[in-house]
């Protein structure tokens, strides 16, 4: 496929910061570790990773701010741009050689999130997308599942850790999806589970207590392979409110009334 300029300056960063993830990821008994929180690490590999992401995309469009997750909001001087990044979606998983995985980039123009970027260097599946063209896995056009009864569908979700989350709540939701659904999983990258959703691999994906780093290009690959994104309250500040259902129209509207339910209780 052909893509565009903005989206070969993407993928070049990404790769570029892939390259080092992989080595790390093989070499990861002897990566020096630092405690960020409970149950997340900060690497030396995921610092390196953003700031490499970070020169490449800058030397390519000055003047965009950046949004990462290790370093914050930095403004730019083209106030319209700003990439929102993160170096390494499933840190915990990278620490425990676990291949699931990603780095992800979304460049946000004014509001409208306009291209994505995940890629999972261990295994080399690169998702793209670019507003109105279509999201792709290695160049084959990905969409949606289609599948319409919840009994025959697998949900992935996200799982809160102490000190994080409502751990409560997520436990009514999880019993009432359960119940419902085929299967339910939890791979721990929340930016590769939206690309799985995208690919049809999942049916849908729910998670709370995200940030915009996690989420974002993955709210664009979703659309653009045909499905249906909001906020856990049914609402478009997936962002703002810090959480995201998708899937196809059905399932989307589904596992959003399945989780009203439930709080309900």
């Amino acid at each position: 496929m052909l893509r565009s300029a903005l989206l070969n300056v993407m993928v070049a960063a990404a790769r570029k910061a892939g390259r080092t993830l992989k080595r790390d990821f093989g070499e990861v008994e002897h990566l020096q570790v630092s405690l960020k929180g409970p149950a997340n690490f900060v690497t030396a590999a995921d610092r390196k990773a953003e700031e490499t992401l970070k020169a490449e995309l800058e030397k390519a469009r000055p003047g965009y701010g950046f949004l990462g997750e290790e370093g914050g909001l930095q403004a730019g001087s083209d106030p319209s741009h700003t990439w929102i990044v993160d170096p390494l979606d499933g840190t915990t998983n990278f620490l425990h050689g676990i291949p699931q995985f990603a780095i992800s980039i979304a460049l946000q123009r004014d509001d409208t999130i306009v291209a994505g970027v995940i890629y999972n260097p261990a295994n080399e599946e690169l998702f793209i997308a670019e507003r109105g063209k279509g999201a792709f896995l290695n160049d084959q056009r990905i969409r949606v599942a289609g599948r319409q009864r919840l009994a025959d569908a697998v949900i992935c979700c996200g799982l809160p850790h102490l000190g994080r989350g409502d751990l409560a709540q997520f436990r009514k939701e999880f019993a009432v999806v359960q119940e419902r659904v085929a299967g339910l999983r939890r791979f721990g990258a929340a930016a590769l589970d939206l690309a799985w959703v995208a690919a049809g691999r999942f049916d849908a994906f729910w998670e709370r207590n995200l940030s915009p780093w996690d989420m974002a290009a993955g709210i664009l690959m979703i659309r653009e392979a045909g499905g249906y994104v909001s906020d856990c309250e049914g609402g478009d500040q997936m962002l703002g409110r810090k959480s995201i259902i998708c899937g196809n129209e059905t399932m989307q509207r589904e596992i959003l009334a399945l989780l009203k339910a439930a709080n309900r209780e």
